[in-house]
């Protein structure tokens, strides 16, 4: 038996390789994995020797050569392959282990070229890799480190390798080298700065860990980053205490996020099931978290709190108070932190780049039965040039500061959507609803129910998409709310302006709807 073995990552090679010339398998080598077999005593062929070809092209060409794929393809069981071998004085090469060229570590450097990007696309070592994995029945094919040990147990047992494990060496090359190839398209789409959904979609991940389950115990799980350093992402944070990120955790903690981003000032997000349900604007964190635990002391019960400042001891005693399932902060303090390790089952989590918005050229994905549709995410928030009062009473500066508080608040909120806030607290969140004004009301019941029956007087309404009736006018009027933003676009618009202007309402549209299904 032969095995021909070309890696960029080294690890373990030598003493896989020393195994199996002790089961009698001849050893074929190239360039750097050659000179360190061969420092380390292990006796290799090099591949020009095989081919009787010199590498050239600065190491571009060594491997495609017809006596190494010849050898790679050849099907033991038929005679003519065989023959034709045998009259070519070609032998059978029986497992190939091979790593690409680190082209993702090279893309991720600083101030990588685009020369050096290129220079690091792996040419000979895909083709060894199709060509083996394609020959299964006959080659054992090995791309990761960690069949190693598989490989060779099978051979010191029954002196071959099953055909069930090179059938999964097969579907693990294919993997392999259809991510290396993904990693480069999306190098390249990202190099030419384009922008455009292209025809054909092909992207690739990591696997971060294995969860226990998904929404629910049936459902599998796995949780999966993109390549590349992904800041002030879930992705990127680094936990300090807790039990290991639930599925839930996750898509509700980066909800959080995304909402939290759109604040400069000390603010608290609470979240809750994928929506909001406190959030707090303040000169200082602690004043922040303060008024996003009184919009909801209810549901913020085994939620997730997000903070874009760092943790002080003060904020943690205060959250201690309190059972939260996930707790994230560009910092703490020494004593914060201690104090919120006390409690064992709560995820502390560090992310130090809280405050960087996502590219706005992001994808944002949808898997549906049959097909995925996918949009790039919701990244703005309002044009100002497009904003415009269309009422005759025109907002207050302080209503004009809840007001974009809300907005901002009201983009998170699931469709159909609605937030109420005053002194950049929001008061009341009505989520989901069928139709808008049962959110209205499911809002200001809320803010009623959950801080006093007077609170929704003199604060501000956010509705995620236009008014199709007057009618959340109404209810807004009946409790109390002074002003009021929303996108516009109506074919009844007016009846909602002239029954603002009947009450005294000042109304703002924006001309932008942030629907979130």
């Amino acid at each position: 038996m032969r095995a021909l073995i070309s890696v960029s990552d080294k690890t373990g090679i030598v003493e896989f390789a020393k195994e199996l010339v002790a089961l009698g398998i001849e050893i074929i080598s190239t360039g750097g994995t050659y000179s360190k077999l061969k420092e380390a005593g292990v006796p290799a062929m090099e591949i020009s020797d095989l081919t009787g070809f010199p590498e050239c092209l600065d190491g571009r060409v060594k491997t495609l050569h017809p006596i190494v794929h010849a050898g790679l393809l050849a099907m033991r069981s038929k005679p003519e392959h065989m023959k034709q071998l045998a009259d070519l004085n070609i032998e059978t090469i029986d497992i190939v282990v091979v790593n690409l060229y680190p082209f993702k570590t090279t893309i991720l450097k600083p101030d990588v070229t685009r020369e050096e990007a290129v220079e690091n696309i792996d040419i000979g070592g895909p083709t060894m890799l199709r060509s083996a994995a394609k020959n299964y029945q006959d080659v054992a094919v090995v791309v990761d480190p960690r069949d190693y040990e598989t490989v060779l147990n099978e051979l010191k047992e029954s002196k071959e390798v099953s055909l069930e494990t090179k059938f999964y060496l097969m579907q693990k090359v294919f993997m392999h080298t259809s991510s290396y190839d993904t990693m480069i398209a999306d190098y390249l789409k990202k190099q030419r700065n384009d922008q455009e959904l292209p025809e054909t979609l092909t992207m690739t991940f990591e696997k971060v860990q294995d969860m226990r389950y998904g929404e629910n115990p049936h459902q599998k799980a796995a949780f999966y980053r993109e390549i590349g350093k992904k800041k002030g992402s879930i992705t990127d944070a680094e936990q300090l205490n807790g039990k290991e990120l639930s599925f839930n955790n996750i898509n509700d903690t980066n909800g959080a996020l995304e909402l939290l981003k759109e604040f400069t000032e000390p603010t608290v997000v609470a979240c809750k099931h994928g929506n909001p349900c406190g959030v707090g604007s303040a000169e200082d964190i602690l004043t922040a978290w303060k008024k996003a635990f009184e919009a909801d002391k209810v549901s913020i019960y085994g939620g997730i709190v997000v903070v874009n400042r760092t943790v002080t001891l003060e904020l943690a005693e205060e959250m201690k108070q309190v059972f939260l399932e996930v707790i994230v902060a560009p910092d703490y303090d020494e004593e914060a932190l201690e104090l919120l390790q006390t409690k064992k089952n709560v995820r502390v989590l560090k992310l130090q780049d809280i405050e960087v918005p996502q590219d706005e050229n992001a994808y944002d994905l949808k898997k549906v039965n049959g097909g995925l549709i996918i949009q790039t995410i919701d990244s703005k928030l309002l044009v100002e040039e497009e904003i415009k009062v269309v009422t005759d009473r025109v907002p207050t500066e302080k209503e004009k500061q809840d007001l974009l508080f809300a907005w901002k608040v009201v983009k998170f909120v699931k469709s159909n959507g609605i937030a109420l806030a005053k002194d950049k607290q929001s008061i009341g969140i009505g989520p989901g609803q069928v139709n808008r004004v049962w959110s209205t009301r499911q809002s200001i019941e809320h803010a009623a129910e959950l801080i006093d029956e007077n609170a929704t007087i003199g604060a501000v309404l956010a509705s995620d998409a236009f008014f199709p009736f007057d009618d959340c006018v109404e209810a807004a009027y009946q409790a109390g709310i002074t002003a009021i933003i929303q996108p516009g676009g109506s074919i009844r618009d007016e009846d909602s302006i002239k029954k603002c202007n009947e009450y005294g309402i000042a109304m703002i549209f924006t001309g932008m709807r942030h629907f979130k299904h």
